[in-house]
């Protein structure tokens, strides 16, 4: 299965729907805790299906166990947290909500993991596409 990640941000509206078309996602799997905000742009959810489908054909789901909890982000982002004790609270909360068994309900070849992050570096998206790499035979991870 070959799973893909991308991040909206610093990305102008054609080159974000560009690289989907062109990867060849099916779908993408919105993983943002807030996915409704102003800022987001043309990938604020309801646009963001819509532009999906009209634009390049594809489906749209999101799957917020899959996103941080609000107080993880928090600290991270608001308290300047350091990202290494952001990556251990994330993991173990990828644990305790057992996204292992949402993904291998919900996940199929093609998905595209979403979130804001231009980089996957230091970015949910790339946790838990590793993390499905890791319990899940034959994943593929390809960040877009």
């Amino acid at each position: 299965m070959k799973l893909f990640t991308i991040g909206f941000t610093k990305k102008s509206a054609e080159e974000f729907f560009t690289r989907l078309k062109k990867a060849g996602v099916r779908r993408v799997i919105d993983i943002r805790l807030n996915n409704t905000s102003q800022i987001a742009g043309f990938a604020k959810a309801g646009d963001l299906q819509y532009f999906l489908r009209a634009i390049a054909g594809l489906d749209y789901i999101h799957i917020p166990d899959f996103a941080p909890t609000q107080e993880i982000l928090d600290d991270f982002k608001k308290k300047k947290g350091s990202w290494t004790k952001y990556e251990k609270k994330f993991c173990e909360l990828m644990i305790k909500r057992r996204i292992i068994n949402t993904a291998t309900e919900l996940l199929r070849d093609g998905d595209c993991l979403l979130c804001s992050e231009h980089t996957p570096e230091h970015c949910h998206r790339r946790l838990v596409a590793e993390h499905v790499q890791k319990h899940l035979a034959d994943v593929e991870v390809v960040h877009l």
